[in-house]
């Protein structure tokens, strides 16, 4: 088992993230949205070591982070309108998905054709690229299908010994994964809803969205089943009454929590956008409790809440998968 690092961001701790990540290694770092786990994503056998540390099935595609337009053009072909979207969201919550260049390996894509790309609104995360100069391919650092990181501590409590480096920038403030866009079929396609409201989109670019369900590889995120904590989760309707005497309650606003001995409240005022920079956080707490259940309660799915109640209801899915870490493109 390797030593893990843990060290606040400083100029000198990107440095040594970055000859990590150009020596191959592997290194957690803060994104506005969840912590990352990178590792050049030009190098095939940095990227396996994601899919190992993670237990991640090889048929998941990775997101690779550049830090300018000029980077994205090393990995991907982009046509006029994705790069509309980098120029009116990034950086930011947002990952458009393009045809790639044959710089980046089979592995990092699930041998797709295509590659996911973002421009991170963090200083941290675009420092490191910067100081890497390499696009950094990055999941959420975390073991594949569970709960994401929003803090340092989430990633060292669930990673420690299988990474070489977490780089602590405190609490990521959008606190659920980027929205990922495409324009592949000739429209645009939101393949998985994130930090950019759908709404938000399309009055920006002025155009429909279609929300997108269909291929698992055609993103990050698509399983049934997935940001799951380990104990059982139920979704319930706001207020609704449950047998809270093994079981502990995320609440929206905090109406009615007296029923339930154990309670987290997303957002007093009913602030979406609060509750979702608060969902993974309450959650890695309700996964220490001595409870046996989780009921969250729903919230309106408008702007980022759509995102928040995706999240929910793929984290109350029942878990179907069992994926060993080499099943699918060992040799991409």
């Amino acid at each position: 088992m390797m030593n893990t690092l843990l060290e606040k961001s400083s100029p000198e701790s990107i440095a040594a993230a970055a000859r990590i990540i150009l020596e191959g290694g592997l290194v957690a770092f803060p994104t506005e949205t969840v912590y990352g786990l990178g590792a050049n994503a030009l190098s095939k056998d940095s990227c396996v070591k994601i899919f190992e540390a993670k237990k991640r099935p090889f048929f998941d595609p990775l997101i690779c982070h550049v830090s300018s337009l000029e980077m994205i053009e090393r990995i991907a072909v982009a046509d006029d309108k994705s790069l509309s979207v980098f120029e009116k969201f990034s950086p930011g919550p947002i990952t458009v998905v393009m045809k790639k260049k044959d710089t980046v390996p089979s592995i990092v894509t699930s041998g797709m054709d295509t590659v996911a790309v973002r421009i991170p609104m963090h200083e941290t995360a675009l420092s490191l690229i910067k100081a890497s100069d390499v696009p950094i391919a990055a999941p959420s650092a975390n073991p594949f299908g569970f709960l994401s990181p929003t803090e340092a501590g989430h990633v060292y409590d669930s990673l420690n010994g299988r990474i070489d480096m977490i780089i602590d920038g405190g609490k990521c403030t959008v606190g659920v994964e980027s929205t990922i866009v495409s324009f592949l079929e000739g429209k645009l396609s939101v393949l998985r809803p994130g930090g950019i409201g759908v709404e938000e989109l399309q009055d920006v670019l002025k155009m429909k969205a279609d929300i997108y369900s269909g291929d698992l590889k055609s993103a990050p995120g698509m399983l049934d089943s997935h940001y799951a904590p380990s104990k059982k989760l139920v979704l319930i309707d706001e207020g609704q009454d449950a047998d809270f005497s093994s079981a502990a309650l995320l609440s929206f606003r905090g109406k009615n929590t007296a029923r339930a001995e154990f309670c987290e409240v997303l957002s007093r005022n009913g602030n979406v956008r609060e509750a979702a920079a608060n969902l993974f956080s309450a959650l890695h707490k309700m996964d220490q409790l001595p409870v046996s259940m989780i009921y969250a309660e729903k919230i309106p799915e408008e702007g980022i809440g759509l995102a928040v109640m995706n999240r929910l209801r793929k984290a109350s899915a029942e878990r179907k998968y069992d994926f060993e870490v080499n099943s699918g493109l060992t040799n991409a």
